[in-house]
């Protein structure tokens, strides 16, 4: 091959691969220099989110295994990458996993969950509750809200303009009693907006693609629902199926349209937003072939339509939780086999940060 010639298939190789190349190339690295420290509860089901520089991680599974499991735990945990120390906070007034969590003005809010059908029980609940929490991290205090119309766990929410929408999730079929069987549970596409001014909620125009366990993000006033689990509540049957479909929703219009599906499909990955691009990491899939869980990190930039691979999570995991702290993106925790293999054996701690480069 002549000189010519490679740099005309140099140019065209790159032009065709340059969306998922260029982020391998220019967009930060790993750090391994640098033990961070690793989660002190490691858990299945933490839902978390960011606030003040902060990161905070609420409930997690039942404790114990097998017939020595006790109740869902209430737990608070609080990340200062300041001093990368881990501080435990007043726990949750109720215990539920699977919450949808939402930051908005430096508190945090929680939405919903699945919980125990008694205070009593033991083990992890399936009662859908829809109740509204506001945790303020800077008093350690917690405060009841309006409850949410629609009982719901393991959707997404995230504050866009003065509101907090509150997208998808599983919920009760019609007629189901509560808590329901795995078959009267419905995949939603639900959309209802707290308003925390006046503590009200309105209902908006539902999801095109009903899913659970999502990603989402806003950029520029705009919300991005990203992957999630369609067809059913559960992935550990074969009945649910991940999703690769990506809806950008505009609160100012109440509407919907499609946008460049991820190149992963895939549930239960952690994601985090970043100079208005919206980053997913790890996840889980089922199908006749497999049970899978990835060490993928994808990007999603919606000002260009277009998806960035950057390199791999070091430690494959789902219910993996994400923040950014800086220029820093930390993936904290999760499960490091399919859903409820192993149990808590394959809870991990593992605390693994990718730095931003800047570009």
């Amino acid at each position: 091959m002549n000189s010519i010639m490679r740099r005309t298939f140099f140019f065209v190789c790159v032009n065709l691969l340059l969306p998922l190349a260029i982020c391998a190339q220019g967009y930060g690295h790993w750090v391994t220099t640098t033990k961070f420290a690793p989660l002190p509860e490691p858990s299945e089901e933490y839902w978390s989110a960011t606030a003040n520089g902060k990161f905070y991680l609420f409930g997690g599974t039942a404790v114990g295994t097998g017939s020595q499991r006790t109740g869902l735990p209430r737990r608070v945990l609080e990340y200062d990458p300041a001093t990368d120390k881990w501080t435990s906070k007043k726990q949750m007034p109720y215990a539920a996993d699977h919450m949808t969590v939402a930051e908005y003005r430096g508190k945090i809010y929680l939405f919903g969950g699945a919980g125990a059908a008694n205070p009593g029980a033991v083990g992890p609940g399936n009662l859908q509750l829809n109740d509204t929490w506001e945790y303020d991290p800077a008093n350690d205090s917690w405060k009841e809200l309006a409850p949410m119309p629609t009982r719901r766990s393991a959707g997404a929410a995230v504050a866009a303009g003065d509101k907090i929408y509150v997208l998808g999730g599983s919920g009760l079929g019609p007629g189901a009693s509560n808590p329901p069987t795995a078959e009267n549970m419905l995949v939603l596409g639900t959309n209802e907006v707290f308003d925390p001014a006046t503590g009200k909620w309105e209902t908006r125009r539902i999801m095109p693609t009903p899913r659970n366990h999502p990603a989402i993000g806003t950029v520029n006033g705009k919300i991005y629902v990203i992957g999630g689990r369609i067809g059913g509540a559960n992935v550990a049957n074969l009945i649910s199926s991940p999703t690769d479909v990506v809806e950008e929703y505009d609160p100012a219009t109440d509407r919907w349209r499609g946008m460049t599906k991820m190149p992963t499909a895939r549930s239960g990955h952690g994601w985090a937003t970043y100079q208005n691009r919206i980053y997913v990491a790890g996840g889980e899939m089922r199908d006749h072939h497999m049970d899978a869980i990835f060490r993928d990190v994808e990007a999603f930039d919606p000002a260009t339509n277009e998806w960035f691979q950057l390199p791999s999570m070091p430690t494959a995991r789902h219910g993996v939780n994400a923040a950014v702290l800086g220029n820093q993106l930390h993936l904290i925790g999760g499960h490091i086999a399919f859903d409820g293999a192993a149990e808590h054996d394959a809870d991990t701690g593992v605390h693994e940060v990718f730095e931003f480069s800047g570009k």
